[in-house]
């Protein structure tokens, strides 16, 4: 049955009826407007859009990981800011020929996604449009700490890393290549794993900036550095390049550490903590805040590509 057929009434109660309720959902999908509990008193707020040929392919990945993909995104900033993720609204804009079973796994998706922090779907829209399209706003709360921002970095702090580098573009260039393995590579490009409780963790131990990794390590650090308004220098021995993605990167003629320090996708956490300052549980030591400018690794800079540019 196409979404048209179904109708936009028949499709929400479709969708509606697929999605969980968190703790922090007090009205969810139904009414003009959801509500949401805040403790905290203040909203963490982020917004991302996929759109289809831009951010995912359905010949890629099945509807079910597109929407934990979706939704992984917007967490990742909600974790980045020291946030603990609450809900997410979400945007469909879909040509009328898309299957309902289509949008029904998306919505598992983001339902299965959101519930591995707690949260959940409360609402959202949906229209008729050419191109797929999946917006979605993801709300968090910071339990009484300050949000740890991009521009508190200080020369003297350590960088510290928590998840994984380089798995999501080295599945992107796999099946770009028209392969579908290795599959750790593959089903980290279709399913990033988030390490959400990092962030929530590097604000208690007094995370000075924090960022999720979504376009490329050097280029949201430069972020960093930029708002800081100060360098950073990684340690080039501190990226270990796994097995198989060494393998992969042989095989297609890729340098791995365009993967792991260009990559985006994986939605890592990069903090920046006090010399001083013991590192949560998790967290590695990949560089260090110095003074200056921009992004180095071993006190040089990087010459190939720092990540992901929108309109490139």
């Amino acid at each position: 049955m196409s979404v048209a057929r179904a109708g936009e009434f028949g499709l929400i109660a479709r969708v509606t009826a697929r999605l969980g309720t968190g703790p922090a959902t007090l009205l969810g999908p139904g009414d003009d407007a959801a509500l949401v509990h805040a403790p905290d008193g203040r909203v963490v707020a982020s917004t991302d859009v996929l759109v289809e040929g831009r951010h995912f392919r359905r010949d890629w990945a099945g509807a079910v990981d597109i929407g934990h993909r979706a939704a992984a995104a917007n967490l990742a900033d909600v974790a980045a800011m020291g946030a603990v993720p609450t809900a997410l609204l979400v945007a469909l804009c879909m040509p009328p020929d898309l299957e309902v079973r289509w949008a029904e796994e998306l919505a598992d998706g983001l339902a299965a996604e959101a519930a591995r922090v707690g949260a959940s779907v409360v609402g959202g829209d949906m229209s008729a449009s050419p191109t797929l399209t999946i917006a979605v706003t993801a709300l968090g709360d910071l339990g009484g700490q300050p949000p740890v921002l991009r521009g508190g970095a200080r020369a003297g702090d350590v960088v510290a890393l928590a998840g994984r580098l380089g798995y999501a573009a080295a599945g992107y260039t796999v099946l770009s290549r028209g392969f579908r393995t290795p599959k750790v590579l593959v089903e980290a490009y279709r399913r990033p794993e988030v390490p959400y409780p990092a962030g929530p963790a590097a604000a208690r131990f007094g995370a000075t900036a924090m960022i999720d990794i979504s376009d490329g390590l050097l280029n949201d650090l430069g972020h960093v550095a930029t708002a800081s308004r100060v360098g950073i220098d990684l340690l080039g021995g501190a990226f270990e390049v796994p097995e198989q993605m060494r393998d992969a990167a042989h095989a297609l003629g890729v340098d791995p550490l365009a993967w792991v320090l260009g990559g985006g996708d994986d939605h890592a956490l990069v903090a920046t903590f006090p010399e001083d300052q013991p590192l949560p549980g998790g967290f590695r030591l990949i560089g260090h805040v110095v003074h200056g400018a921009g992004v180095t690794v071993d006190g040089r800079a990087y010459k190939g590509s720092g990540g992901w540019e929108h309109f490139r």
